[in-house]
Formats: C-alpha cells, sequence, structure tokens
C-alpha cells in the first residue's frame, strides 16, 4: 500500500492487525515516539487491547520491510446522549517510530482505520489531538458540534470529531471515556505546577 503525506515523499509499506507478536515491537514505537510520556502511553494500549473484539475496536500497524514502524488505536467508548447512550470509538493512540515521522506513515493508518470504522456503521469517532493534523481527516472541532469533553482538562480546540452516516441529529451529549483512560490518567492535560 502507498500511502502519501503533505509534507513528505511516498513510503511504501504494509497496513495490517495488530498480532499477538506484535505488542513488543508497538510498546517500542510508542516509548520512542511520546519521549518522557512513552510509558505511560505504552501502559495504556496495553490495557486498552482487553477492550478490542473483532466488532468493538480496531488495533493496526504499519510495517516497513517487516518492522513494526507504526501504531493505531481505535476503541470502544459512549457517548451519553439525551436519548440513550451511544456507542462511539475513540482515536488513542496513535504513534510513529521517529525516523518514519512525517512520510505518510500515521496518515495512512488514520485514514485506513477511518474507513473501516464507517465500514462498521460506526456513528462518531473522538479524539484529543493536534486539530491542524487532524482537520484533513476530516475532524471538526466537537464543542461546534453539541459534544462535549469527558474532562475540563481536555483543551476546546483538542477535543476532534468525525461524523460518519450512521450518524443522527439526536447523537449529541458528552462523550464518556472507556475506563482504561482514567485508569491511566490519560485524559487531557495535567497541571505540572499543581
Amino acid at each position: 500500500m502507498l500511502a502519501t503525506d503533505q509534507c513528505s515523499t511516498v513510503r511504501e509499506m504494509n497496513l495490517r492487525d495488530e498480532r499477538q507478536g506484535d505488542r513488543e515491537p508497538v510498546r517500542t514505537v510508542h516509548l520512542q515516539a511520546f519521549g518522557d510520556h512513552g510509558a505511560l502511553v505504552a501502559d495504556l494500549v496495553d490495557t486498552l487491547r482487553g477492550t478490542i473484539t473483532p466488532d468493538t475496536g480496531i488495533s493496526l500497524v504499519a510495517e516497513d520491510a517487516g518492522r513494526v514502524i507504526g501504531h493505531i488505536m481505535f476503541t470502544p467508548s459512549l457517548l451519553d446522549a439525551p436519548r440513550r447512550l451511544v456507542e462511539v470509538q475513540v482515536l488513542s493512540p496513535l504513534a510513529v517510530a521517529p525516523e518514519y515521522q512525517r512520510q505518510g506513515v500515521g496518515s495512512a493508518l488514520v485514514r485506513r482505520g477511518l474507513e473501516m470504522l464507517a465500514e462498521r456503521s460506526v456513528p462518531l469517532v473522538f479524539l484529543e489531538g493536534d486539530p491542524g493534523y487532524y482537520h484533513r481527516f476530516g475532524f471538526q472541532p466537537g464543542g461546534v458540534h453539541g459534544f462535549r469533553r469527558p474532562s475540563l482538562r481536555i483543551p476546546d480546540a483538542a477535543f476532534q470529531v468525525i461524523q460518519f452516516p450512521a450518524y443522527e441529529p439526536w447523537m449529541i451529549g458528552t462523550l464518556v471515556y472507556s475506563q482504561p483512560f482514567w485508569q491511566h490518567d490519560a485524559v487531557g492535560l495535567r497541571d505540572p505546577d499543581n
């Protein structure tokens, strides 16, 4: 599969579902990509794996010459809508090995995951991230569309959503992250001075 990014060259890579034998290489990618926060993110990934079934989430890797160079997860969460709870997905985390960044690896993982979720009739996908990066995939500020952040520690601009054809207008409300995000204190930004 070929992937391109706006500021990079074209790379040939293989995108596929994560396998049991990928756990350590995936952990290494997160440790490298997230620097000082790498251990927190890698531990979150280990816990989030337990929330994924073939019908309720996605864990994809990107390979180059048999080496895992990128990883993305989409995991189940809930939207607390007035009518009822709605099953949604959260894109988190996304990591690319530093020497492969800005070469289209992350973009290819995001696009493939979103394609898969659209086929599954998922109504909404949420994330915390850089709007400058995720806007290219169709993500928009969540607050503008009537969605509320699960924590005040998430900056307004970072709280983003993409709506798929299964979305219905009554599906508004508060995103409720799955328990692993709270267990690992991986929601929003902590004030380092407090």
